[in-house]
């Protein structure tokens, strides 16, 4: 039998089809698709333990496409294993290889790249966003060990790609996690986009590079399929001793078709006259390659090591003021004051014993953030990941925890967050469920300044409000909760959530606005004082800002209704019934940049129908350094004295 011959039949079968597929569509990587075509052979029809029959067995490797140019290659296999899914009408059915020739037209494709959601047995996420998918198979890699599942993750990463920094985030993170199940494989074909790759990015200094943070490193000829499948059992072996791994794959962009080599190819698909000649010439590398084959050469799968799914029931809800007594809180929940990030905190906690899918992960500021008291519980600390300041990986590291069946909370200043948005809205696009929590938001920070304030955050984040995933839900829920009380529910609310939510909580400590009995739910809003003559809607730390506000306009004669808008999206109908009753006026305080709180409620009242007066309090300016809150308050004009004066002049009254 010649397992080189099959290799080599299959792996040109493959390039055929993907030829094809891109040709059809009109669009796509080809050539970037062919380099890898022996590493996908082998991996898929080979090495790799699982079945087609059943390709999401908890037990099964699993391989990440970093490289998501490549995709048709994986997709190509896909089809010709019969294990995505096709359309039939309305109806769903195996995949085909028929099927491939619809790359662009498919309903279950992102930006050409698979929805997981779907059900493709290897797109955990999406990976179209170069740089972002080893962290998603760390993540994996994570999850994996939780549970005891002894499964590999290989991720193939282009060398091209690995400029990207967040490639070496995760490779610092893999070794210091001591994920030894996770082995890139780096496809060094020397080409990129524009022109050559660096030699920065070629095959001798990616190995230095790998070796120099503790990984063994195999260099292989990426078309040699008696190398690869040497080096991935060579890899097996040493992982198994908990050592990290890694190969770096020289190969060629457009293997098997001289014509499409070199500069120029990159992201053309072949037509017409190219696309015949292309495809002689993978028939003259097939004849060359494919001597040898029997007629009874095949390759053959592994199954999977048995392995279940594991139930995660969530235990019932504890309140707020049985938790803070039963972790010795009691003499601060008698001062009635207690900063949002910290109940954040003792709600975490709370709900990891809850729940036993919770995986936190932290940027090296878990004692500011206060996931420290997740970490420091013994019984939780094996899942508590700290990712130090490295949040492009920490937030693709959490998509890969999801796409492993877990709950992954991340927790930064929501300022850094905004190092990450690419790395987010990606997981969002892949469905991922996660849990993103920023702290030290908006001005109330005062002295550390605008460089740790998230100002920005409520606007991105409430963007997602605005579309729907692919359950036909708010793509991601922002939450904003004013008081402890709220910060707590509302982390176990996010929690037991399928799909993203973003919450945000600040520094300062604030007095309790609610209690035990307080219902918090997504899309909800609470009514703390009902007027008549205007509504003022603010959320987070703008709640007991606008609270003393109502002193000064009751003095004034003005009658005011304050509510806490603490989710975004919001019940719309509810909102403007609200605002009906105080004269369609709305007053809406923040203490961000524009495009957040103040947007969606405008938009709420352009779709209602009835006339209403929207006036919006924000950041306008960028901050400076303070000495206190209220000093910041004032700089930015977002006081209690300038909300009353803004209030009072929408009603006519001088103050």
């Amino acid at each position: 039998m010649s397992f080189e011959a099959a290799v080599h039949a299959k792996a040109i079968d493959l390039d055929l089809l993907t030829l094809d597929m891109t040709a059809a569509a009109g669009s796509g990587h080809p050539t970037s698709a062919m380099s890898i075509g022996h590493l996908v052979t082998v991996l898929m029809y080979d090495h790799m333990r699982w079945t087609p029959a059943d390709p999401r067995n908890p037990g099964s490797d699993r391989l990440v496409l970093s490289e998501g140019h490549a995709v048709p290659m994986v997709y190509a296999a896909c089809g010709d294993l019969g294990v995505g899914i096709g359309r039939d009408g309305d109806g769903l059915r195996p995949m085909t290889r028929e099927d491939c020739l619809t790359l662009r037209d498919d309903a279950s494709m992102i930006d050409g790249h698979p929805n997981p959601v779907e059900g493709f047995p290897f797109f955990d996420a999406a990976t179209g966003s170069l740089g972002q998918g080893l962290s998603v198979a760390a993540g994996l890699g994570i999850a994996a060990r939780l549970d005891e599942i002894d499964k590999r993750v290989f991720c193939i990463v282009g060398d091209g790609e690995s400029r990207e920094g967040q490639v070496w985030e995760a490779i610092d993170f893999i070794v210091d996690q001591g994920l030894a199940s996770v082995i890139p494989i780096f496809n060094c074909n020397r080409f990129g986009q524009a022109d050559q790759v660096s030699d920065l990015q070629g095959a001798a200094i990616t190995r230095a590079k790998l070796e120099a943070v503790g990984f063994h490193v195999e260099t292989v000829d990426g078309h040699d399929p008696n190398a690869i499948r040497a080096a991935l059992e060579q890899a097996r072996e040493r992982t198994g001793r908990r050592q990290c791994v890694a190969i770096v794959a020289k190969t060629v962009k457009g293997w098997g078709a001289p014509s499409l080599q070199g500069g120029g190819w990159h992201g053309r698909p072949a037509t017409g006259e190219r696309l015949r000649q292309a495809r002689m010439e993978l028939g003259e590398t097939n004849a060359k390659h494919t001597s040898a084959l029997g007629a009874t050469d095949r390759l053959r799968f592994t199954p999977p090591e048995a392995a279940e799914s594991i139930p995660r029931e969530a235990a019932p809800r504890e309140r707020f003021t049985e938790a803070m007594k039963r972790y010795d809180m009691g003499g601060i929940l008698a001062t009635g004051r207690l900063a949002t990030r910290k109940a954040f905190g003792l709600g975490l906690r709370v709900a990891g014993h809850a729940h036993a899918g919770v995986h936190v992960l932290d940027a090296d500021v878990r004692n500011s953030t206060f996931t420290d008291r997740f970490a420091n519980d013994r019984e939780l600390a094996s899942r508590f990941s700290d990712c130090g300041i490295a949040e492009q990986n920490m937030a693709s590291v959490a998509v890969g925890i999801s796409a492993g069946g877990r709950i992954p909370v991340m927790a930064t200043f929501g300022r850094f967050l905004s190092r990450a948005c690419d790395q987010i809205e990606m997981g969002i696009n892949s469905g991922a469920n996660l849990k993103i929590v920023g702290s030290h938001c908006g001005i109330s920070l005062a002295a550390d300044g605008p460089s740790q304030m998230a100002l920005s955050d409520v606007s991105w984040f409430r963007s997602f409000s605005t579309i729907r995933n692919h359950r036909g839900e708010p793509a991601c829920w922002t939450l904003q909760p004013a008081d402890a009380y709220a910060a707590f529910a509302l982390t176990r609310t996010m929690i037991d959530h399928q799909g993203p939510c973003y919450m945000r909580v600040f520094r300062p400590e604030v007095e309790f606005l609610y209690d035990d009995a307080t219902e918090f739910r997504l899309g909800g809003f609470e009514v703390l004082n009902e007027g008549r003559d205007l509504m003022i809607a603010t959320a987070g730390y703008m709640v007991h800002e606008c609270n003393k506000a109502l002193e000064l306009l009751d003095r004034a004669g003005v009658d005011a209704t304050l509510v806490d808008m603490y989710s975004l999206p919001f019940d719309e109908d509810g909102m403007l019934d609200v605002a009906n009753e105080n004269g369609g006026n709305i007053l809406v305080v923040e203490d961000n940049y524009g495009g957040g709180l103040g947007s969606a409620v405008a938009d709420a009242c352009t779709s209602g129908g009835d006339a209403f007066t929207v006036r919006q309090l924000h950041v306008r300016r960028i901050p400076k350094s303070a000495r206190t809150t209220d000093e910041v308050m004032r700089q930015c004009g977002l006081d209690a004295a300038s909300i009353t004066a803004a209030a009072a002049g929408m009603v006519g009254v001088s103050v």
